[in-house]
């Protein structure tokens, strides 16, 4: 068991580096990171592969083990105000009908709590007054993954039809499936709130996203590679630092605590 730890810090790492190198394909800010930046003026094209080596190095950084701890923390309150700053305004502006910057909204709130909960492996106590300050954010790191599961789990239910067609054509039953799918995203969103078999059933969900990975978002991100300039492959990474993320979560301590491994 000790082994998963450090494999949910390995997925989350792969996740952002992966951002990271989207940044290189396609033009201008992924709208993963901020919405409505993809056209960059030439002169300021600088900002977007500063954005990348940033998420590429801090993936890289997160994959090996190796001195994360701050730049997570740091990179979780700047992803925090990504969702605060810059997702939720435009998604209010836009109208709750806009499903695109929705299920953006709700993956940037994720990963910001992915941050914070990596920030956490084996962490030296911080001895900068600042990073301490921040250090005592990490708490919520695991709610606010708790509250993407649940909103995405709302989806499932209220847009059951809509969802389902998101279920590959070779699977039968989609909206069993959709609705399946929604009660294991709500079960974990209330686990995780609740305190209750946390670890079993976080472990669990870790296994229903690692199999939604490799059969739904690789599928499509094989199948159709260049839809809305990769956001299948942003699915896809997304969908395992999530995995990875649920792994972390289940090796933490009744008190909220990760269980300490070697880096």
């Amino acid at each position: 068991m000790k082994h998963l730890l450090a494999t949910g810090r390995i997925f989350f790492g792969i996740c952002i580096a992966g951002i990271g190198i989207l940044h290189f394909l396609y033009p201008g800010i992924r709208p993963i990171i901020v919405p409505n930046l993809t056209n960059i003026p030439s002169g300021l094209y600088w900002i977007v592969y500063l954005t990348a080596l940033i998420l590429i190095i801090t993936g890289l950084l997160i994959i090996i083990g190796k001195k994360f701890h701050n730049l997570s923390l740091i990179m979780g309150v700047v992803f925090l105000a990504l969702f605060l700053f810059a997702h939720l305004p435009v998604f209010l502006a836009a109208g709750p009908d806009n499903s695109d910057l929705w299920v953006k909204l709700n993956k940037v709130l994720a990963l910001s709590g992915g941050f914070f909960l990596v920030s956490t492996i084996n962490a030296p106590r911080p001895r900068n007054r600042i990073l301490l300050s921040l250090y005592k954010l990490t708490p919520i790191g695991i709610y606010l993954f708790a509250m993407m599961l649940y909103n995405f789990s709302v989806a499932h239910m209220v847009n059951l039809t809509g969802v389902s067609h998101l279920v590959p054509k070779y699977i039968p039953f989609p909206k069993f499936w959709t609705f399946i799918g929604g009660i294991a995203l709500m079960g974990s969103a209330i686990s995780i709130f609740t305190g209750y078999k946390t670890r079993k059933i976080t472990l669990l969900i870790a296994a229903v996203l690692f199999i939604w990975l490799l059969s739904l978002h690789m599928y499509y991100a094989i199948l159709y590679p260049q839809w809305k300039e990769g956001e299948n492959f942003v699915g896809v990474i997304t969908c395992m630092a999530f995995c990875g993320i649920a792994l972390i979560i289940s090796q933490r301590r009744p008190d909220n605590t990760p269980v300490s491994i070697p880096s």
